[in-house]
């Protein structure tokens, strides 16, 4: 019997051992998609206790997945993104920890204690008193960026809104102690969402950054252009769209500006509407990304806000979003074609969010290759409900088998906490798992494990500092 999450964890042969110690534990980290907020990294956060830094202040903002658990254990919702008192979460959190059993949260959360704060208990409420003492006494000087500098994180890519005005990157950005590389990341959604109801307020808030007023669709696309140039300036070299149904159909000017006055006046926007809106939308940012030398990221198939009463109780992004189990294969085909066809299809990484569509999404990437370029079009890590154990390994194994999993750009957090790292090491030590399966079971040579070494090195770390161009 293994010992409880020893050194190799994980790892069940010797080839996965020597991968993962003498290649990948070591690699930095490029976190590039997360949703940290840039304050938080440029004042240095310092968290008030445990609970803080480990499931959210209380405002209705921290970590979803914890949020999720305890919702299935049945504690009120202000025990739990709620007011409550910080002690009493905790301890509710760590009572129901080993209950846990076979969900990732139960790994992570110890990964977290183990890595930041160098405790080895196992969380129970036995060793409550100690871990909340412990844990607070490192934070004390466990700042948000130490928690980074720990990680040996070099890049981190916020998620922000065209009308930000990116403030805390330029603080940043002049800032000579701080030691992580921290860019904007594109998220256009908003300007996209034509058929919901704060599509004309946030229309008219892009309308004061720009300094002009949007009479017709040609208006609101040289808005987005001159944004583009903007995140360029300030770092940005990626963008984020959160494609939860993916819509697409080919039109003229005169059918989307139509789409676009509609929405204007605040008129109900059909589903074939929105595919005439959206598809116009896209493919215009597609190409400019491209001009820009940027990389696009989909991101398919959330259902979102499934519960109305508690969207508005406690509002959206808050754990009540699902698996959306829509058909869109052929829409996104003709999107990315719409694009390739003038030679102007950026560099881009498909997710989804329905294991379902992981080999579609994974061969349709195929058909979008460019010389002189490696794996232009790729399918993303798992994500989201998707990354943990079995969801990675079926994302890594329908690579291997249909695409090249040696040029893939590896793991993300997607994450609003600080404490999100050793999702990275999750994912790099079943990675090396799985690579060193196939030496053992006489699948690829040990002859060859050099070129393995540097093929895991290339995964957690080279291959994206090279595809996003840091």
């Amino acid at each position: 019997m293994k010992d409880f999450l020893d050194k190799d964890f994980l790892l069940s042969t010797e080839t996965a051992k020597k991968l993962y110690h003498e290649h990948a534990e070591h690699m930095p980290i490029i976190d590039y998609h997360c949703h940290l907020q840039p304050k938080e990294i440029y004042e240095d956060k310092k968290f008030r206790n445990l609970t803080e830094v480990w499931l959210g202040a209380g405002d209705r903002y921290g970590d979803h997945y914890k949020w999720r658990a305890l919702r299935a254990r049945g504690y009120e919702e202000d025990s739990i993104s709620g007011p409550w008192d910080d002690r009493k979460k905790f301890d509710q959190f760590v009572e129901s920890m080993p209950y846990f059993v076979g969900n990732p949260l139960y790994h992570w959360s110890h990964l977290e204690m183990q890595r930041y704060f160098d405790i080895h208990d196992v969380i129970t409420p036995k060793n409550a008193d100690k871990i909340w003492n412990e844990a607070n006494k490192k934070l004390e000087t466990l700042t948000a960026r130490q928690m980074m500098y720990k990680f040996n994180v070099d890049t981190v890519c916020t998620t922000d809104d065209p009308v930000d005005d990116l403030h805390y990157h330029k603080l940043m950005a002049e800032d000579k102690t701080l030691k992580v590389h921290v860019r904007p990341a594109f998220r256009p959604d908003k300007a996209l969402n034509c058929e919901l109801s704060w599509y004309r307020d946030w229309i008219h808030q892009l309308e004061k950054v720009v300094g002009f007023e949007f009479k017709e669709v040609s208006d609101l696309t040289k808005a987005l252009a001159m944004r583009i140039d903007y995140f360029h300036e300030m770092g940005s070299r990626l963008a984020d769209h959160a494609l939860d149904v993916v819509h697409y159909k080919k039109a003229s000017y005169d059918e989307v500006n139509a789409v676009f006055k509609k929405a204007m006046k605040g008129e109900e926007i059909s589903f074939e509407e929105q595919d005439v809106y959206k598809g116009y939308i896209l493919v215009f940012l597609g190409k400019e990304y491209n001009e820009h030398g940027w990389v696009q990221q989909y991101h398919i198939g959330a259902l979102r806000n499934n519960s109305q009463k508690m969207l508005k109780e406690i509002g959206p992004d808050t754990g009540f979003d699902a698996i959306e189990d829509q058909v869109y294969m052929s829409k996104l085909s003709q999107l990315l074609d719409a694009q390739d066809a003038t030679d102007e299809l950026p560099k881009t990484i498909l997710y989804c969010l329905n294991p379902r569509d992981n080999y579609a999404l994974t061969v349709l990437a195929g058909c979008f290759q460019k010389a002189g370029m490696r794996s232009r079009v790729q399918v993303g890590t798992a994500w989201w409900f998707l990354d943990q154990l079995d969801g990675m390994r079926q994302n890594l194994e329908c690579v291997m088998q249909v695409a090249l999993i040696s040029q893939e750009v590896g793991m993300l957090t997607d994450s609003r906490s600080f404490l999100a790292y050793p999702r990275h090491e999750y994912y790099r030590r079943l990675l090396c798992e799985m690579l060193g399966n196939l030496v053992e079971s006489g699948q690829y040579p040990k002859s060859e494990l050099e070129t393995l070494g540097q093929i895991v090195e290339d995964v957690c770390y080279n291959n994206a500092k090279k595809f996003f161009g840091f």
